[in-house]
């Protein structure tokens, strides 16, 4: 178990330049990525999760000279989430085994740590909230966002032990709050800091990947915690946290994303495809079908059915097309982080978009009719 008393003072009294942020990005990429995402106290999670998909990397040629198949990388979702549903019934499997390919689903902590992996070659289908690509495209990362899915803010929520004397947000104030960095619960922290009219710099924010913070938080050694579902609910149920607020009536305003490399986006045109396609298929299920996801996905969320059919109305399972208002708000997103000094250097989001031709020869029909 880490020292947690020891990790927060070194969070505490470490303090990241702009200058300082800027040389790391100019004399490594990968450095640059890290510095500014990963540069947190790191879990055995996150790490055997980079581990396995760099061991995949290394046997791809094996598996290709062995059974002539190609491996496509897509994160594992332990979520209420389509994408957990499209794992567990094999669909995509069968789909693009008959052309050649071996799918696999690495596991990861966090969005960052997604497309640290997608930068690094570990991953090639990442499904992030809005910030990690922003912190990804600041580090030059050559990332292409795919599809928009649902924002689902209820499933996001800011967790304070039952005890707790805080009732609202600016209650928070000079007090710790943990979230992994770059992830919604930052972004989220943020918005509810400004709709009360105070600036993130009013809490100490304690950046800690959602196992570490778990544990943080469970042991008093923070006052609150942003962080999504399941983590919400068990902590609920436990009887270790209550909900202060979550993402919904507003508070977030923008979509998760899809993401991948420049060069998967160009080299597989058809898997990414058939991906949405069958993606698209268990969004449609699991919006109808209340009580089967339930039982299905009651294994890979520890959560029993009967709680996650409670769940079920906190996610709209629903892919959203990429059109302007959607570049246009993740726009602003950027220059949020930006303003706030946690990215080197100004982003032009579009610069990871497609036009809209290109979106239409891979989304789906169905999500394309929803502009």
């Amino acid at each position: 178990m880490l020292n947690w008393e020891t990790k927060l003072k070194s969070w505490k009294n470490k303090r990241i330049t702009r200058r300082s942020a800027l040389s790391a990005f100019s004399s490594s990429l990968l450095l640059s990525a890290t510095v500014f995402i990963w540069n947190t106290p790191q879990n055995s999670a996150q790490q055997q999760a980079i581990s396995s998909t760099g061991s995949t990397t290394n046997t791809n040629s094996k598996l290709i000279a062995s059974n002539d198949k190609k491996v496509v990388r897509i994160v594992r979702s332990k979520q209420l989430t389509a994408l957990a549903v499209l794992e567990k019934k094999g669909t995509l499997e069968k789909r693009l085994g008959a052309l050649g390919y071996k799918v696999e689903w690495p596991e990861f902590a966090a969005g960052p740590q997604q497309l640290e992996a997608l930068n690094a070659n570990g991953l090639d289908i990442a499904s992030t909230a809005e910030s990690p690509p922003v912190f990804s495209q600041a580090a030059g990362v050559p990332l292409v966002y795919l599809a928009a899915n649902s924002s689902d803010g209820r499933a996001v929520s800011l967790l304070v032990p039952p005890n707790s004397p805080v009732k609202r947000f600016k209650d928070l104030k000079g007090k710790k709050v943990a979230f992994q960095k770059a992830s919604i619960g930052h972004y989220l922290t943020v918005r509810a800091a400004e709709k009360e009219g105070l600036k993130l710099a009013d809490v100490t924010s304690v950046f800690l990947a959602p196992p570490d913070a778990n544990a943080a938080f469970s042991q008093g050694k923070v006052d609150a915690w942003f962080i999504w579902e399941p983590f919400v609910t068990r902590n609920v149920q436990n009887k270790v946290g209550r909900v202060l607020l979550d993402g919904g009536n507003g508070l977030r305003d923008t979509n998760n994303f899809y993401s991948t490399n420049r060069k998967f986006y160009q080299e597989n045109p058809q898997v990414i495809k058939i991906f949405f396609e069958e993606l698209q298929k268990a969004q449609n299920w699991s919006k109808n079908n209340r009580k089967e996801i339930a039982q299905l996905l009651a294994a890979t969320t520890q959560l029993d059915a009967p709680t996650l059919q409670k769940m079920h109305d906190k996610y709209d399972f629903a892919l959203v097309p990429i059109n302007e208002k959607v570049i246009k708000k993740q726009q602003e997103v950027a220059d949020k982080w930006y303003s706030l000094g946690l990215i080197p250097k100004k982003v032009n989001v579009r610069d990871g978009f497609l036009t809209p031709q290109q979106y239409a020869a891979f989304t789906p029909k169905e999500v394309l009719a929803k502009k």
